[in-house]
């Protein structure tokens, strides 16, 4: 990481890290703050690793998008480029549709990546669907060079992570490269999220 690190242009990045849940439920852990060599990498590191693990029962990735796009304005570092990375375990079933809140944030300029999270067996208990690589391709990111990095396995989990901080950092993309969603109709519904919770809950 700090390799691809100083392989950059500025030999710097800067940060903030926040957890979501529902539409109304976003915690900034980590304020803006630059990486710029190995103290200030552990101390991001160690604060993510001495919050305590939060639970929420409804996930609004619009919600998270639409919190993360004005963070940039509050960047007093003003970087190069602007990245929101979303990783989370299921679709959007609540707030706003997740399509037109990722136009929104393609139209600023931010790119969104992606770190679908899929290591249990999808069921209806949890919400959880197939194909939630396909659902974060075509309904999630965006953006000049976005791109997934999908989580399918426990024990890789530190290891896609990095991949995908190593990709950002460097500024490259993976050798999978995902098609536009303009150019094809989405693989799953991006609605699917919401109308499963509308069939579970809605009767």
């Amino acid at each position: 990481f700090l390799q691809a690190l100083r392989a950059g242009p500025n030999s710097k990045i800067s940060l903030t890290y926040f957890e979501w849940s529902a539409s109304s439920d976003q915690k900034i852990i980590v304020p803006w703050r630059v990486i710029d060599g190995p103290e200030t990498a552990d101390a991001v590191a160690s604060d993510i690793m001495n919050t305590p693990v939060r639970r929420g029962s409804r996930t609004s990735i619009s919600g998270a998008i639409q919190f993360a796009m004005p963070l940039f304005e509050e960047d007093p570092y003003r970087g190069l480029r602007r990245v929101i990375d979303v990783s989370g375990d299921g679709p959007n079933n609540n707030g706003l549709p997740v399509a037109p809140v990722r136009e929104e944030a393609l139209a600023k300029g931010i790119v969104i990546n992606g770190l679908p999270i899929m290591v249990k067996e999808p069921s209806y208990a949890t919400m959880d669907i197939d194909n939630l690589d396909w659902y974060y391709e075509d309904c999630v990111i965006g953006g000049p060079g976005s791109f997934v990095v999908p989580i399918t396995d426990r024990e890789k989990f530190k290891e896609a992570i990095r991949a995908k901080l190593l990709l950002e950092v460097a500024g490259r993309t993976p050798e999978h490269r995902v098609i536009p969603t303009a150019e094809k109709e989405p693989r799953v519904s991006c609605l699917i999220g919401e109308k499963l919770w509308q069939d579970r809950w809605a009767r």
